[in-house]
């Protein structure tokens, strides 16, 4: 059985190749994953579907490269950066966000815990002001701006 760690990897390279059948065969049915700040939760294993679907409605070209993987015993964490160009709607709890055909590239971090080698529980903390400034959504403002 693979560890925690190569299989946390494995399921991030599952993203970049649309292979979101692996992906739910890694999780466990009663499984949530969380983006934490707005707090959108998902459940289980078609939790887990929907979970990549909406970010590759959102951004079709979407790909991400882990950058570190950290393991703990039944936790581990990635740390990977995200691009992508919102060329389709990207479906949120605050809302649909239609495309604005721009690229962005994020820092994302997922909190991952595995149980009897099935995600059981995932966190997806990034910089979601960080989206919408690169999305064109928000005002752009640098600290220089202030001085």
């Amino acid at each position: 059985m693979a560890d925690n760690a190569n299989l946390a990897r494995r399921m991030h390279e599952a993203f970049n190749e649309r292979n979101f059948d692996e992906i739910a065969e890694a999780t466990a049915p009663d499984a949530t994953l969380t983006i934490v700040g707005p707090g959108d939760t998902f459940e289980g294993v078609e939790g887990s579907r929907a979970y990549n679907t909406m970010w590759v409605d959102g951004f079709p070209d979407g790909n991400v490269t882990v950058d570190r993987v950290i393991e703990s015993g039944d936790y581990v964490v990635v740390e990977f950066t995200g691009h992508g160009t919102h060329t389709g709607t990207l479906a949120t709890s605050m809302g649909e966000i239609p495309a604005t055909g721009r690229s962005v590239t994020l820092q994302f971090c997922d909190v991952i815990e595995f149980k009897n080698g099935k995600l059981q529980s995932q966190k997806t903390y990034f910089d979601t002001g960080s989206m919408m400034a690169q999305l064109g959504l928000t005002a752009e403002q640098t600290a220089s701006q202030h001085q």
